[in-house]
């Protein structure tokens, strides 16, 4: 599989790179920056597997031929998930490390606080895993985005929220984080919309002791509980409940989306079955060939039985920047941007495009400004764990209709 990858990228470049004219000179190695927490009180599950994406990218690359006569270099940085060691990190990234774009970035307080530093020193980034809207959202020429916004997101858990059978009330574990505060008020407004009231408790990122916090959700007697908090904090959040009865085996249960690694999900919450998750992208068995190579060598890589869909759009995220490099003929970055305002990229999550930019505004098509830059086309799925230690790449998906591939399994209703 990853031979035919390879191959696959070799001609792609090739194409590219008699279309591109010739290429403006450029220092070797050619170095694209990646941006992952890979320390607490970050995510780090999910920044390991976006760093082993990237890596995995440039190796890709490199084999197809590199960038402009050169190799590429992945220059990977830890956000550590916090606001101001990210606004260091993409400094450090562009004036020490001379990276000529940015890809990955998980947390969205990460992309919030360093979008402005790649902006003003015209450094194209393309975050994979960041969803508050605000980050397309001021329009910034440099910043484009291929997850999905943190308000689209946020309407598909209310939405299927809606269809739990007798639900009138549901308790949202949020995070204090540019992503965590919007989505739960975003959810909250979705739910009141159909008559169902939420009640918000929001802890800080890291959070390890949920005891006082599982009480009071106790107290409520909600029919759901939905978990809008990251990394091993969900799962820290999720086994607790369910030592309390109030767990995924109790009631409605959506745990937080880095539960998609099974492993450590199972090893984290053992009383983790009949939880839902949300996860970005088609099922295994709908992915296109870019995806099915890169899932399996991501799998060889880490000896997981899954691929992430934060993994993928990390992968994604530094191919789609590879491509606009090669496009342009050069590293410079209005001529990155050009070229991926016109883009159409073939990548392990579908066909990405960004049809709003400089040449179409987003009002054009009646949409709000946070569609700048933005993938319009992020597949968002619910799949549940329907048996003990299941993969998620097995796992039943759930909502909506479109992608469903079994019914989901509504406990203590």
């Amino acid at each position: 599989m990853r031979t035919s990858l390879s191959l696959a990228l070799t001609a792609s470049v090739a194409v590219l790179a008699l279309t591109a004219g010739t290429a403006s000179a450029v220092d070797c190695p050619i170095k694209i920056g990646g941006i992952a927490p890979l320390s607490a009180p970050g995510t780090v599950v999910g920044g390991e597997a976006m760093r082993d994406a990237m890596l995995i990218a440039e190796e890709d690359i490199n084999a197809a031929g590199g960038l402009l006569g050169c190799d590429v270099k992945v220059v990977i940085g830890d956000s550590e998930g916090l606001p101001e060691k990210a606004k260091a990190l993409m400094e450090k990234l562009i004036t020490q490390d001379g990276v000529v774009a940015v890809g990955g970035g998980y947390h969205s307080s990460v992309g919030v606080a360093s979008k402005d530093v790649a902006n003003a020193r015209s450094i194209p980034v393309v975050y994979a895993e960041t969803w508050n809207d605000t980050i397309t959202g001021d329009k910034q020429k440099f910043i484009f985005r291929i997850a999905p916004l943190s308000s689209w997101a946020s309407s598909m858990i209310w939405k299927f929220a809606v269809t739990v059978p007798g639900i009138k009330k549901v308790a949202i574990l949020t995070e204090n984080t540019d992503y965590g505060i919007p989505a739960a008020q975003e959810t909250t407004d979705g739910l009141a919309s159909a008559g169902i009231a939420a009640v918000t408790f929001s802890v800080d990122i890291g959070t390890q002791d949920y005891a006082g916090i599982v009480e009071r959700i106790k107290a409520e007697s909600p029919d759901m509980i939905i978990t809008l908090a990251t990394g091993e904090a969900a799962y820290n959040f999720t086994q607790q409940a369910a030592d309390a009865g109030i767990g995924p085996q109790d009631l409605p249960f959506q745990t937080g989306q880095d539960a998609l690694e099974s492993g450590a999900f199972w090893r984290n919450v053992p009383d983790g079955k009949y939880a839902f998750i949300q996860r970005i992208g088609v099922p295994e068995n709908l992915f296109n060939a870019k995806g099915a190579a890169f899932a399996a060598a991501y799998k060889a890589r880490t000896g997981k039985s899954a691929v992430e869909s934060y993994a993928m759009e990390a992968y994604d995220s530094i191919a789609i920047l590879a491509q606009a490099i090669t496009e342009a003929g050069s590293t410079d970055g209005d001529a990155i941007v050009a070229a991926l305002e016109g883009i159409t990229h073939e990548g392990t999550l579908g066909t990405i495009t960004f049809p709003y930019g400089t040449s179409k505004d987003p009002s054009v098509d009646g949409h709000g400004d946070e569609w700048w830059h933005q993938w319009p086309d992020v597949a968002l799925t619910m799949i549940q764990y329907q048996v003990e230690g299941q993969s998620s790449a097995d796992a039943a998906i759930v909502y909506p209709d479109a992608y469903k591939t079994g019914e989901p399994i509504f406990v203590g209703k």
